[in-house]
């Protein structure tokens, strides 16, 4: 069963709030609990336009060729779009993955060039450089993945406005890893997180929205 992560967003002014999804390595529900609140000015669909974007966070960590990634420095002026999840995962975080892909494939070649799309993990004991590599590589090679130390992933998800936990094993031994399902779209005008996506967002929206966030527009 598909784990829901709530996403609210009134029509001109509330708060989106967003929370941890539960994923475990058997695909069981998991508890949920808030972890911030951002203010947004409209949900147009899946897409959420923030009234406060995001400055992108300061987070240095490793990437799948084992060299140094500094995330600010190697996404300037790019647009980019960022998920934290990990390979284990059994269900949103390959849907998620997955959906974005087939959406990539569906723009002109130059735009596909210009999206960079980073797959954070949260399960950096397990997600190594060469096992994340081989995971995203079924997704699309293009994709970017970085692992690292957990506290610095967890700093640099909070100031997204993410929240995950250290993954942990439930009473029958199963992992489970709690961490948002958002995934946050930076223009490659001003840099800043100006979109965020819920888990529910689409193969369909995703097509729909990309050219748009490639130029820096608002979907």
């Amino acid at each position: 069963m598909r784990n829901k992560t709530a996403l609210t967003a009134a029509a001109l002014a509330a708060a989106a709030a967003l929370t941890l999804t539960a994923c475990g390595s058997n695909g069981d529900s998991g508890s949920k609990s808030p972890v911030a609140d951002v203010s947004a000015s409209a949900k147009t669909q899946a897409a959420t336009l923030l009234d406060r974007p995001f400055t992108k966070p300061d987070l240095v960590l490793t990437d799948t060729n084992g060299k140094k990634f500094d995330f600010r420095a190697e996404t300037k002026g790019k647009p980019t779009l960022i998920y934290f999840g990990y390979t284990n995962c059994p269900d949103v975080c390959p849907l998620t993955m997955g959906n974005i892909a087939v959406a990539k494939k569906a723009l002109p070649k130059a735009d596909q060039d210009k999206l960079q799309v980073v797959f954070v993990t949260t399960d950096p004991e397990r997600d190594t450089p060469a096992s994340l590599g081989k995971w995203l590589k079924g997704q699309d090679p293009s994709f970017i993945g970085l692992t690292g130390d957990f506290p610095t992933i967890q700093a640099g998800a909070r100031q997204l406005g993410i929240g995950i936990d250290p993954a942990t094993k439930d009473k029958d031994g199963k992992v489970v890893s709690m961490h948002g399902a958002q995934v946050i779209a930076f223009s490659p005008k001003t840099d800043q997180g100006y979109v965020l996506y819920g888990e529910d967002a689409t193969v369909a929206d995703y097509t729909k929205d990309l050219p748009k966030i490639i130029k820096g527009e608002n979907p």
